[in-house]
Order: structure tokens, then C-alpha cells, then sequence
């Protein structure tokens, strides 16, 4: 059974960095990418960033573009994203998840992708 367990969220200051974790247990072939999401307090959640699991390709979202960073430990089963230059509209609960499909990972579209963890809290202020 795929779980995926989210980790590393915490206060920063406009500028500053954070590095998330997403820990993968049972993944099998089928699963096409692992994608990190964000869901801002009223507002839907967004495709953020996207690793496939076989080439490692990747794609973002513009507004994170030049900032965030995907990247995978295959050895840990551990996705990581790496977010620079932070700032307070980045705020939000941040989650991975996986899909079986292509077409999802290059759209990032949230409603082909699961199963979702708890998330982990980004606060970006001052």
C-alpha cells in the first residue's frame, strides 16, 4: 500500500529556505511521478512541483520556477523539494502525492494524484 509521509515545514523569514521531505513506502511501477502540492488557507490546492520516478524528469509550477528545487533520494525513498528566496505568499500546507499518470505529472493535476498525507506547514513572515 503507497503512503507517503511529508516532513521539514516550519516558520522562515521572507529570503529564507526550507527543505521539505516526503518519505514513500510501497510504491510500486505503476506509479508514473511524485508531485509536491500546496493549499494556501481558502484557496484550492496547486501543483507546485513534479519528479517522475523513472527518468527523474521534472517540471514546476511558474510561480515557484527559478526557487524551488525537486529532487530524489531513490536509496532513502525520499522526495525532497528545495525552496530559496522564499516568500509570505508561499505560505501554505504542503503535501506529496503520487500518480500513474503522465499526463497528470506534466499538468499537475491535483485530481489524479494520491493517496494525501497530513501535510507540513509552510509560514513565510516577518
Amino acid at each position: 500500500q503507497l503512503q507517503l509521509v511529508e516532513s521539514g515545514g516550519g516558520l522562515v523569514q521572507p529570503g529564507g529556505s526550507l527543505r521539505l521531505s516526503c518519505a514513500v513506502s510501497g510504491l510500486t511501477l505503476d506509479y508514473y511521478a511524485i508531485g509536491w502540492f500546496r493549499q494556501a488557507p481558502g484557496k484550492a490546492r496547486e501543483g507546485v512541483s513534479c519528479i517522475s520516478t523513472g527518468s527523474g524528469s521534472t517540471n514546476y509550477a511558474d510561480s515557484v520556477k527559478g526557487r524551488f528545487t525537486i529532487s530524489r533520494d531513490n536509496a532513502r525513498n525520499t522526495v525532497y523539494l528545495q525552496m530559496n528566496s522564499l516568500k509570505p505568499e508561499d505560505t501554505a500546507v504542503y503535501y506529496c502525492a503520487a500518480t500513474v499518470s503522465a499526463f497528470a505529472a506534466v499538468m499537475l493535476d491535483v485530481a489524479d494524484f494520491g493517496p494525501w498525507g497530513q501535510g507540513t506547514q509552510v509560514t513565510v513572515s516577518s
